[in-house]
Parts: structure tokens; C-alpha cells; sequence
């Protein structure tokens, strides 16, 4: 079902983000003057972590490219595609675009939007059947998925409804105060990871979530990585909240690292297993 084009521009995707992301995540105080808008280092080397994180999802999915494994973080990449292109041109009045690294960032979202447009075409055109790939899933892997999709989304809608004077704005939770720009780009990044997940609550097989969960761990060890170099930035005593910012990426990065050692990456050879897990 999936074309040559298709999984051509999703590889493409992924060297943009590769590229964008490793200066954003190296160089965090020199490009935080030059990004797209206002940001702090913090920030920077945050979007930095994000799009290396893409970077691998899109690679790791390009790689396998089997519509039943891989159509969640396809979803995953989509959704970002155009959550955040939304919220840039909602705010096109802040853009700042006179540095190569703007444009850069620009062309990256771009170029995923196209994909996803694209690869949503071609599943318009075959409305390919999802094959179970895997052993079955156990009730305790869907409990897992359906907390993440609860607490992600409410992350996600915060973000994009939030305004600068609600709680946790103002450096209770983040360790900084966000303007509303990047409160947007952090919800939209929020929002396309829960949605992303909905359809694995009601997948049969096992690897599709292995798959998912391996492609997005990138994120996970990026983004905690970040938050551990700019530890300094947190109170966590005046602002004992400032804990689930941290918290969350910990305490999911460990329960998702668990399943991925237990039930394996959901690589193809997993696809043959029948049996239910323990």
C-alpha cells in the first residue's frame, strides 16, 4: 500500500529533522537567538530534542515500512506535521526567519506535512487492513496505553487553551515562563503523541505497539537528557510541582524501556509470535 515516494519523503523527513535538531540540541545558547521565535536555551535544546527524536521515529519507520507496524507513528509524524505548522502560521506575526536554522525548521515541518499529506492520499485510495502482527495484547500493555493517551492529551489540550496567566504557566510545572507561543508548541507536541497512540488501545497484535513505543524512545531519552542539563533551572522546592515535568519523562521512560526489554522492539521476526505474552 505504501509507495516508494511515500517512504522516499518520509526518509527525507527524517534527515530534515536530523540535521535541524542536532544544532538546535548542541549549539542551545547561540541558537536561541536565531530560532523562528523568542525562545531560551532551555527551549532550544528542547525543540532540539523533538526533532532529533522525529528524526529517529521517521528513520526507524522508513526502515520498516509495513503498513500494519508502522501506521501509528506515521500518524505520530503527521499530527506533528501539522499541528505545529497551525500553531506557526497562528503566530506568523512573531516568526523570526533571518537565520538558515528558521528556514531550516520551516523546511522540516514542510516536507513532513507533504509526506503526510501524500501517505494519507494513498490510504484514502486502498484503505489497506490492519493485520495483527505479534502475539496478542495483554490487558496490562492497553491499561499502559490508555493512561498515556489520558494524561498526554490533557497535557495537549492545556497547552493549546491555556493562556499566560493559568496555573503552571509561570514556572510552576516547566521551569521557565513560556510565552504563549511556545505554551502552543508544546501543547501541539503533546496532542500529536496521545492521538497518535488512540488506535493501539484496540490493536490485536503486540509488535505495532513494540514498533511505536521503540520509535518513540528517542524522544523520551532526549527530551529527560535536556531537562538533566539545564537541572539548575529547577526549584524543586519552591515549586515541588516542577517534579511532574521531570517525573512524567522518568517515570515513562522506565515503564516504556520495561516493555520494550520484556516483549521486544517489534522488529519482523516478532511478527511470526502467536503467543500470548506472560
Amino acid at each position: 500500500m505504501l509507495s516508494p515516494l511515500s517512504r522516499s519523503l518520509t526518509y527525507l523527513t527524517a534527515g530534515l529533522y536530523a540535521l535541524t535538531g542536532a544544532v538546535l540540541f548542541l549549539l542551545p545558547n547561540a541558537m536561541s537567538a536565531q530560532f523562528a521565535w523568542k525562545v531560551s536555551p532551555f527551549v532550544t535544546m528542547t525543540i532540539g530534542a523533538w526533532c532529533l527524536g522525529n528524526a529517529w521515529l521517521a528513520w526507524v519507520t522508513a526502515r520498516r515500512w509495513q503498513w500494519s507496524l508502522v501506521y501509528t507513528t506515521l500518524l505520530y509524524l503527521g499530527l506533528f506535521g501539522v499541528l505545529e505548522t497551525i500553531v506557526l502560521i497562528l503566530f506568523r506575526d512573531k516568526l523570526l526567519l533571518t537565520h538558515p536554522i528558521a528556514w531550516l525548521y520551516l523546511a522540516a515541518l514542510v516536507v513532513n506535512v507533504v509526506a503526510a499529506g501524500w501517505i494519507t492520499v494513498e490510504w484514502l485510495r486502498a484503505k489497506p487492513h490492519l493485520e495483527p502482527l505479534g502475539p496478542p495484547v495483554n490487558v496490562a500493555v492497553r491499561v499502559l496505553a490508555v493512561i498515556f493517551v489520558l494524561f498526554v492529551t490533557l497535557l495537549g489540550v492545556y497547552g493549546l487553551g491555556a493562556d499566560l496567566s493559568s496555573p503552571g504557566t509561570s514556572g510552576q510545572i516547566f521551569p521557565e515562563t513560556m510565552s504563549l507561543f511556545t505554551l502552543r508548541a508544546f501543547g501541539a507536541f503533546y496532542l500529536s503523541l496521545a492521538l497518535s497512540v488512540i488506535p493501539l488501545i484496540w490493536a490485536r497484535g503486540l509488535a505495532a505497539i513494540l514498533h511505536h513505543a521503540y520509535a518513540s524512545y528517542g524522544l523520551l531519552v532526549l527530551i529527560t537528557a535536556t531537562a538533566l542539563v539545564f537541572i539548575g533551572l529547577f526549584n524543586f522546592s519552591a515549586h515541588p510541582f516542577q517534579w511532574l515535568y521531570l517525573g512524567a519523562y522518568l517515570v515513562v521512560g522506565v515503564v516504556v524501556g520495561y516493555v520494550l526489554i520484556r516483549y521486544g522492539i517489534g522488529t519482523s521476526h516478532s511478527t511470526k509470535d502467536t503467543r500470548r505474552p506472560e
